[in-house]
């Protein structure tokens, strides 16, 4: 067993008493009730009479509404941040769980001012927006009404809410508390699965490969439960998708992310029709790394002249510098969350797994999770997030309304991040080997945001589409779907083992956001996209990149991307994007002969 070295993050704790002192604050209860009067408050006020309200009277009735949703949410990103620290905590459970059932009761509240609004005549809204009072929430309402072919009514809508906190939502967190608990018993040590999984980038084959059968282990001892969840959750969603009359089961989502079905299916033509390139670049790998074969568990191997451990402190200086030379209010942002205590670093017994960056409210500000481990993909983890943040601190100005963009557009901060740092590694980098080892590190990381996610999607689309047509599906069903769909995108380039069949069963995307995954490719190629255009025309960029993400969710995606010189809805955009990946292989492949 190897001794772990400290990285400097083991410390590094969030702070959330700017939401609440704790979980026994009593102003939650009281802000709990007070959204509670506020709800009945505007249904005494305005129920029945929202479309023939005047500008003004509208824009009274949005003010007061964006800030009960921003009390509500407050609340509820205090439970889910507190609970995300220690999942195994019955006590931190119990407050989400109560915060979750009071929300939805409040959902149910205020679902006829939804309603309403959509119902509202075109010729109405357009006399509303027409007046400067109401002018500053036009997308919001354009995004309400879009939704109006599969509105059902407020009965049927409150039934659904109430039915979701028992249903999909008790899913939803049972899958992450079963995949928090689990402990997986590697060189003597009980890791968390991604303790484990960290085993992959290790330069020794054997130690990858034990660490891939005891991940597949692990997972196979779990795979009754999994599976159930699964299909539970693929049964719940067509009956949703059913009961609203959505022409596929990605619709909703697409609706979601602001973009049509069209354009993602665009997205989704384009890379498996380059697929080549991945099986390309791990036919490289194989040689570079000298195996006749190349397994699963050697995909993430590092190169000899990768070899290297990054203190907390030190990916913190990698990562503000890379922003204050692109724009010295990203660094400025960016330096925030280490000062004042808006990130949780270290992994730790029970919290959960993974990395994300929560907006919060713009009354406050984001918070960052981690699972610190001094790689180098944890550096570009941590400029991933700070991305994250940095947009979500920027859109705060939009309100509460409007300053949460799709998921779609949300990928681009996070992606451009990473961007960022890696350029400013590889140009203080001299050596060739060192400087290949970043490029294929660059690639993989690259690949797994753009291909690997669209090959999850056409996982999702197979297991969504049977489970609609032929019922439940069985564990064995689900992993024959995987391999066909991750196969496809390896070709002959990777020998896929048995035991990595059984690894779509830990991915909390399928179960927290159905149809998620291909999102990240969205923001995936868009960066590349915008990356060239910023090394082709500087001047200028950098500010008009800062204020398209001040816009938040105040656009649609194409709007506010336009500006930029980008194209969202020319179906050939995705090739920009793909056609940059494939020179960075050419790039590894001139390296390695060089070598």
């Amino acid at each position: 067993m190897t001794e772990k070295q400290p990285t400097g993050a083991e410390t590094i704790s969030w702070d959330l008493t700017d939401l609440y002192a704790g979980a026994d604050d009593p102003l939650i209860n009281a802000d709990l009730d007070a959204c509670d009067a506020e709800a009945d408050a505007l249904d005494a006020a305005y129920r029945g009479r929202i479309a023939n309200l005047t500008a003004a009277e509208l824009a009274a009735l949005i003010v007061r509404y964006e800030t009960l949703v921003e009390r509500a949410h407050k609340i509820a990103s205090f439970a889910s941040l507190n609970w995300t620290q220690d999942t195994q905590d019955p006590a931190r459970g119990a407050l989400l769980q109560r915060v979750t059932e009071r929300g939805s009761r409040l959902e149910q509240k205020l679902v006829f001012l939804e309603l309403e609004l959509a119902a509202t005549t075109d010729e109405a809204v357009a006399g509303w927006l027409a007046d400067p009072a109401v002018a500053h929430w036009r997308h919001w309402l354009e995004t309400v009404r879009i939704y109006r072919p599969y509105l059902l009514s407020e009965a049927e809508e409150k039934l659904l809410s109430e039915k979701a906190v028992t249903g999909r939502n008790a899913w939803d967190r049972f899958f992450d508390e079963v995949h928090g608990a689990a402990r997986y018993e590697f060189e003597g040590e009980s890791l968390m699965r991604d303790q484990l999984l960290n085993n992959l980038y290790s330069p020794d084959r054997d130690r990858r490969q034990r660490a891939a059968e005891v991940a597949s282990t692990g997972l196979r001892a779990m795979q009754r439960t999994t599976t159930y969840v699964f299909n539970t959750v693929l049964a719940d969603k067509s009956s949703d998708d059913q009961l609203r009359n959505y022409p596929t089961w990605i619709s909703s989502r697409n609706l979601g992310n602001q973009v049509d079905d069209a354009t993602v299916q665009a997205l989704v033509d384009a890379v498996t029709a380059r697929y080549d390139i991945v099986a390309r670049y791990y036919r490289l790998k194989a040689k570079l790394l000298g195996l006749d074969e190349l397994y699963d568990y050697d995909r993430y191997a590092p190169l000899p002249a990768a070899d290297h451990m990054y203190t907390w402190e030190q990916a913190r200086t990698l990562v503000l510098d890379a922003y204050g030379r692109f724009h010295p209010r990203m660094a400025e942002i960016a330096g925030l969350f280490f000062e004042h205590g808006w990130i949780d670093a270290p992994p730790r017994p029970g919290k959960m797994g993974g990395a994300f960056s929560a907006g919060t409210v713009p009354s406050v500000h984001p918070y960052i999770l981690m699972n610190y481990d001094g790689q180098a993909r944890d550096v570009m983890t941590l400029a991933h997030e700070l991305g994250h943040g940095v947009h979500q601190k920027l859109s705060g100005k939009q309100g509460m309304l409007q300053m949460h963009t799709p998921l779609t557009t949300a990928e681009t901060a996070s992606v451009f991040g990473e961007m960022l740092v890696f350029q400013a590694m590889m140009a203080n980098e001299t050596d060739p080997a060192v400087r290949l080892a970043m490029l294929t590190a660059k690639i993989e990381e690259s690949f797994a945001t753009a291909f690997r996610q669209i090959s999850m999607n056409r996982f999702e689309n197979a297991i969504h589409t049977e489970r609609r047509e032929q019922g439940e599906l069985t564990t064995e069903r689900f992993s024959e779907l995987w391999m066909e769909t991750q196969q496809a995108m390896f070709g002959d380039s990777v020998m896929l083992t048995e035991g990595y069949s059984i690894w779509w069963s830990y991915i909390h995307h399928f179960i927290g956001v159905p149809g998620y995954v291909y999102a990240y490719a969205f923001g995936e190629l868009l960066v590349l996209a915008l990356y060239a255009r910023y090394q082709q025309a500087p001047d200028g960029f950098a500010d008009a990149y800062v204020e398209m993400l001040s816009k938040g969710g105040s656009d649609w995606p194409h709007e506010i991307v336009k500006p930029l010189g980008v194209d969202l809805t020319d179906p050939g955009f995705w090739g920009e994007g793909l056609q940059i990946l494939e020179s960075w292989v050419e790039q590894a492949e001139a390296l390695a002969a060089a070598e």
